[in-house]
């Protein structure tokens, strides 16, 4: 009997210590691994005069501006009208109007470059970075503080351009760069993200370029994982001094407090989350614990408007309030706006006015730096 009790023992303790292996494996799949999206997630059950009727699902029911792609075309959405059985129907803001039957993408970011989201004529520019040339979108303003946008985790440029009608109304140049493992920028030696950790030298040859092109200062907008390779490059690059203003919207902001929202959200045990960090370190070679701008806050803090949404179930909220209490110990200047409503960097999307007037107020108390003319700009 007691033989028996003994194998069924180490049978749970194989099946146990193989679903903690399971879970730690997945959770640096979340953390690291390379994802291009593009799949269609809904479909057009009617149009009407400036309306769209969609498939009812999570996020075709969320209030506020987003956008539906398919092949070719987009269509920007605002509020929902009528809610009939399975179905929502929203107004339609601007763009093509689809075809009953379409499959298409619903999302939160502009779909397409600035021309096609905002009819805002851009250029695109190379950026030579240590691994081989990646693009960026350059749109030109006034002045010689540039603009500088970082998208997040698996995004793409099109993420930041939800901030670009504000940018460019205040004739700052924007620049919305890629870095690596983007798509149409060189792949990491290794093939796998680094949670800013190295991507960090890419924004900095990215201000290189500017410098090149005419740029003395900066403001940095980094959105999801964006925010912790701004505070890197705040960290760690010899020009961090050339930095004005920076602004987060959901950033990352400690690695370790991520991975421990990504074991709830899958409903791992708690000690899940160190267990993944520590084959995320395996794997990447990446220090996690450094990469938490609370614990480790960057040398160079000039001014921040850290924007965040209180449901974010990526970046918890916790992540900001610690960043706050952080600025607060630290004399860092941080603007704090809590958004109650929206998921990950979902704050412009179901408050557009607020997040637009937060955005402009923040860049107009600079604004001889960063729009306007000074004794020292050209025009």
């Amino acid at each position: 009997m007691a033989s028996v009790f003994k194998k069924a023992l180490v049978i749970v303790l194989v099946l146990v210590l193989g679903g903690v292996a399971f879970g730690a494996w997945s959770g640096s799949e979340a953390s690291v691994k390379v994802v291009h999206y593009g799949e269609s997630n809904t479909n057009v059950l009617a149009v009407g005069d400036r309306t769209v009727t969609l498939t009812e699902t999570h996020e075709t029911t969320k209030p506020g501006t987003y956008w539906l792609e398919w092949t070719g075309s987009y269509t920007m959405l605002g509020s929902i009208v009528a809610r009939p059985p399975g179905k929502v129907t929203r107004q339609v803001l601007r763009g093509t109007m689809p075809s009953v039957g379409t499959p298409g993408h619903f999302g939160n970011v502009p779909p397409g470059d600035p021309e096609v989201a905002w009819g805002i004529d851009f250029s695109e520019i190379m950026i030579p970075t240590e691994l081989g040339p990646a693009p960026a979108w350059y749109v030109p303003g006034r002045g010689t503080t540039w603009f500088v946008a970082v998208h997040g985790q698996n995004g793409r440029r099109k993420a930041e351009l939800k901030v670009l009608p504000v940018v460019h109304d205040l004739e700052l140049p924007f620049l919305d760069i890629s870095y690596r493992n983007d798509e149409g920028a060189p792949d990491s030696p290794d093939r796998l993200l680094h949670l800013g950790d190295s991507e960090w030298r890419d924004l900095e040859a990215a201000l290189r370029r500017a410098q090149q092109l005419g740029a003395k200062r900066f403001v940095l907008y980094g959105t999801s994982m964006g925010g912790q390779i701004v505070g890197q490059f705040l960290a760690r690059s010899e020009l961090a001094g050339l930095v004005n203003r920076v602004i987060m919207d959901a950033p990352m902001i400690d690695v370790r407090m991520t991975a421990e929202q990504g074991a709830r959200n899958y409903h791992l045990p708690a000690f899940v989350a160190p267990l993944s960090n520590q084959v995320v370190q395996w794997r990447t070679g990446v220090d996690v614990d450094r990469l938490s701008l609370i614990r480790h806050p960057p040398k160079v803090r000039p001014p921040l408007l850290l924007i965040h949404t209180t449901p974010d179930t990526d970046h918890p909220i916790e992540e900001a309030h610690g960043l706050v209490a952080t600025g607060r110990r630290l004399n860092w200047d941080i603007t704090f706006e809590e958004f109650p409503r929206g998921e990950h960097t979902e704050a412009w999307n179901v408050d557009r006015a607020r997040y637009d007037h937060a955005v402009r107020a923040y860049l107009m108390a600079d604004r001889p730096a960063t729009g306007e003319q000074s004794s020292d700009e050209g025009a």
